[in-house]
């Protein structure tokens, strides 16, 4: 299957980054290396960048679209929140600007055999490393009733968190739900079939596919030091797709742009903090008319970005 990569925003990102010829960038979630791409077009002769992705197919096509920038374009299997490790080695310090294109990739979605999609029948696996033994399948049917309910409430949203979570554990008592559509037709039950704007078990989808990945918890962690990624005058450009991921970058860059992080009644300062970074976006960037009818994807698309002090 080709890989089908429609990155989001590219013009928003370059003008929020600016590269420019000899200078380092990171793109910590590579893809099919649309965002990559561009960037190195506008740090010719000689601007580089280290992509990242956990996806091994992405990795590959993301070395076949920037082979022509040779060098340039370094490429390690490996999640974001490792960035500053991988940093350290090949040799970077920091880099002067970083882009995060945060969730699922079109071609994870549009490969039936990743199990990510809801409207193709698959094993159940949506995993974005498939080096890592949890998948999918196994959340379903091991998790207890709390645990499932627990993990659909908190990472879907799902108001009927509760019915579907007993549904699975009755269900998977008589055999145990090993294919996307097994889990379709058990939400479709519970949950209805009525026209909406959108399938019912979108949100299910969505919780276990962040529950695999631990989406979530790699942002954190990335969020816990990200700013030191950036030399002074360095960029940090995210794009989210849920309230979920864009509540955690808000509150991060929040806090990295506040001087004091003292609790509103301390009589005086005691925390230590200092300002890390500058706010570039005060509301989040989204995309165009023109983009969302290009890319139907894009709509949910937010960028909010950061300039390192």
């Amino acid at each position: 299957m080709v890989f089908a990569h429609v990155p989001v925003l590219v013009r928003e990102v370059v003008d929020v980054l600016k590269p420019e010829p000899g200078k380092r960038y990171l793109d910590g979630t590579v893809g099919g290396g649309g965002h990559s791409e561009q960037i190195l077009i506008e740090s010719s002769p000689n601007g580089r960048v280290l992509g990242l992705d956990r996806d091994d197919e992405a990795l590959g096509a993301a070395h076949e679209r920037l082979r022509r920038f040779e060098e340039r374009f370094i490429a390690r299997q490996e999640s974001f929140a490792n960035a500053k490790d991988i940093l350290s080695q090949v040799g970077w310090r920091a880099v002067d600007g970083v882009i995060l294109d945060l969730g699922v990739s079109s071609h994870q979605v549009d490969s039936p055999e990743r199990g990510f999609s809801f409207r193709a029948h698959s094993n159940l696996d949506m995993r974005m490393d498939r080096r890592q033994p949890l998948d999918a399948q196994q959340i379903v049917n091991t998790f207890s009733q709390a645990e499932l309910e627990r993990l659909f409430r908190n990472f879907g949203e799902e108001s009927q968190a509760r019915r579907v979570a007993q549904a699975i554990v009755t269900a998977r008592r008589t055999r145990p739900l090993q294919s996307t559509t097994d889990l379709v037709e058990l939400v479709e039950r519970i949950k209805g079939r009525r026209r909406r704007d959108h399938h019912p078990a979108t949100q299910i989808f969505q919780a276990l596919r962040i529950a695999v990945n631990q989406e979530l918890a790699q942002l954190e962690r990335f969020l816990e030091y990200g700013y030191e990624t950036l030399l002074p005058a360095g960029r940090l450009a995210i794009i989210s797709f849920h309230s979920l991921e864009d509540r955690l970058v808000k509150t991060a860059f929040r806090k990295w742009s506040r001087d004091c992080i003292c609790p509103p009644r301390a009589l005086r300062c005691v925390c230590g903090w200092s300002r890390k970074v500058s706010l570039l976006t005060k509301k989040p960037l989204v995309p165009t008319a023109d983009e969302i009818i290009r890319n139907p994807r894009a709509r949910s698309a937010k960028l909010r970005a950061v300039e390192r002090i």
